[in-house]
């Protein structure tokens, strides 16, 4: 598929056909692509829970899912995507690289980065899998996992305290959804948000 069309065509998916699963050589492509996501110092502080099995997916839900939000119509057809995949940052992974030799920053400071480079960079790493579910003619979303659910997440998959959620991608092949009322606000317009020499 032509990049610009990817790109036309990309948008959050929330319902998914339950009787098709993504491929294994899909799932593939998916991860190898967001490791071609930049990093700072080629950092790479990144990891990826793949969740593909009725089990696993059952116990993601579980585990991140408040009770209140049990009955609401998103959620019952996001459940229907056959894959999850749970992108993790990983901040000590940039602080230890920039305390390298050629980067010099031996105290580790948080406080030198400008911005949280280690969950930007596993974004870019989420992106490149958004539009490669696009090119395979997949359905994706990208949602968050709630902090006060994150320690749950990490207990039902033994994740390691240093890796962070930073949401999930579910994928599957789309089936019909209500497309998200948010849309109607549109796309706001290039004059509105490009500031070309000054603002």
């Amino acid at each position: 598929m032509e990049f610009q069309e990817v790109v036309r065509r990309r948008r959050m998916v929330r319902n998914y056909d339950p009787s098709r699963a993504v491929t294994d050589a899909v799932v593939d492509r998916l991860l190898a692509n967001a490791l071609r996501a930049p990093s700072a110092g080629f950092s790479q502080g990144w990891a990826f829970l793949v969740l593909s099995t009725p089990e696993e997916r059952d116990r993601f839900w579980a585990a991140t899912v408040p009770e209140s939000d049990e009955a609401d119509s998103w959620l019952r057809d996001m459940r229907n995507a056959p894959l999850l995949i749970v992108p993790l940052s990983h901040k000590q992974a940039y602080l230890d690289r920039y305390a390298e030799q050629d980067k010099g920053w031996t105290d580790r400071d948080e406080a030198r980065w400008p911005v949280p480079y280690w969950d930007i960079d596993a974004g870019f790493a989420t992106l490149l899998m958004l539009l490669t579910a696009v090119d395979e003619e997949l359905g994706a979303c990208f949602f968050g996992v709630p902090p006060d659910q994150t320690a749950s997440f990490r207990s039902a998959f033994g994740v390691p305290e240093e890796f962070t959620p930073i949401g999930c991608v579910a994928v599957g092949y789309p089936a019909p959804d209500r497309r998200s009322p948010s849309l109607r606000r549109g796309h706001r317009p290039v004059e509105e948000v490009v500031h070309r020499g000054s603002w």
